[in-house]
């Protein structure tokens, strides 16, 4: 019996989930935001309702990392650093060349850091937590699962963009997808909900958050998936303006007067989305606002016309579906987005009980009984799986 603590280090945030294992007990959870700002809050949850909040100077994660790791302590969550057995840390890019977890060695670390041109937001936010554990616990087995690990099963024809084919084989120039673990974890869940093999399923899964991505997934394995070299590309986002004629992008650096083109990727990426659309990235907001702004309506409209298009896309790769997954913030928390969703979709089968859908965060079949397509509600626990990969990966060392 020990501990597994599974990461997800941002640019600026450390969050983390320790597990019981292999109970797969939550013993507690929770984030070091806003690290080198001038004041950082931390956040533990643990026990029964227990929340334990402070606001502290966070110089860098590994400043955060030894703040965790003590509080853990001190709240008695944990008597000393040697409960932890493992630590498996998200790793949002691990291009050709990581098809599954791994143990993190010197070597892949500096694989991790290497793939950071592809993932430049997270890779190296990544590598930094990494980085800060090994310091704290240099003993303790340290496992890499990769958002796009999931999507190595997609066949050619769907992971090649129609660019001179050396591109690829000289810059890996290709899909890569992400959010895989997400995906892979509502997969499985599905299966269980449906009382069938995964082996059997055609499915299409629907994470829908502030970064949001859909994947055709035929029997377990990642067919298709709408994020591409990054996760900028897909649907509408929060503030990622999802797929966009790369004509208009060269048309607007002329017209903008940019000649940088991460500064364009940077509008791309945090100006655009939901939030350029209609000036906010919270689908909370957006939906408060829907029956009396123009623009927060269109945004919604658009972010819902972007994610049907993808779907009967997928519907058509697959020749059909057993069932749509739906997860993430949006996805688990907005019932009128899944009704909106559904409703597109008659058309092909898919039917969800207004009743059944008046729920938040619970795992729950919302079809009705005469639905030829299922519609699951099942919130996604990425870290969980994290935890799942550091046990196989330990064990098998």
């Amino acid at each position: 019996m020990g501990k597994t603590i599974a990461i997800n280090a941002g640019s600026s945030t450390l969050k983390f989930k320790l597990f019981e294992m292999p109970q797969e007990r939550v013993i507690a959870q929770g984030a070091v935001e806003r690290i080198r700002f001038k004041t950082s809050l931390v956040n533990i949850r643990y026990g029964v309702d227990h929340h334990y909040q402070e606001k502290a100077i966070v110089a860098d994660h590994l400043a955060a990392v030894n703040i965790v790791l003590d509080e853990l302590i001190k709240l008695r969550i944990i008597d000393s650093y040697d409960e932890i057995t493992g630590v498996g840390h998200r790793v949002v890019a691990g291009g050709e060349q990581f098809h599954d977890s791994v143990l993190i060695t010197d070597q892949v670390l500096k694989q991790i850091t290497d793939l950071a041109e592809y993932a430049p937001l997270h890779n190296p936010a990544n590598a930094v937590g990494i980085r800060a554990f090994k310091r704290v616990l240099p003993h303790v087995p340290a496992v890499a699962v990769f958002d796009t690990a999931f999507h190595a099963s997609m066949p050619a024809v769907n992971y090649l963009y129609s660019l001179p084919y050396d591109y690829y084989q000289r810059y890996g120039a290709r899909k890569f997808g992400a959010h895989g673990t997400s995906h892979r974890y509502v997969a499985v869940r599905a299966a269980k909900l449906l009382g069938r093999p995964l082996e059997t399923l055609k499915l299409i899964t629907l994470h829908l958050g502030a970064g949001s991505s859909i994947t055709a997934i035929d029997h377990g394995q990642s067919l298709d998936t709408s994020m591409g070299f990054t996760p900028l590309a897909g649907i509408t986002m929060a503030t990622r303006s999802g797929d966009v004629d790369p004509s208009l992008v060269a048309y607007l650096m002329k017209k903008l007067n940019i000649s940088d083109p991460d500064e364009m990727l940077t509008i791309l990426n945090t100006q655009s989305g939901l939030l350029g659309l209609a000036g906010s990235a919270d689908m909370q907001e957006l939906e408060a606002r829907y029956d009396e702004d123009s623009q927060a309506q269109l945004a919604i409209d658009i972010f819902v016309n972007r994610i049907v298009k993808y779907v009967g896309a997928y519907l058509a790769e697959l020749q059909g579906a057993d069932a749509l997954v739906i997860t993430a913030g949006i996805g688990e928390r907005d019932a009128r987005m899944r009704q909106r969703i559904a409703d597109r979709l008659t058309y092909f089968g898919v039917a969800i009980d207004p009743t059944k859908n008046q729920v938040s965060g619970v795992e729950r079949d919302l079809s009705t009984t005469d639905a030829k397509i299922r519609t699951l509600l099942i919130p996604t626990d990425e870290e969980l799986m994290i935890a799942r990969d550091v046990e196989r990966v330990a064990q098998n060392q």
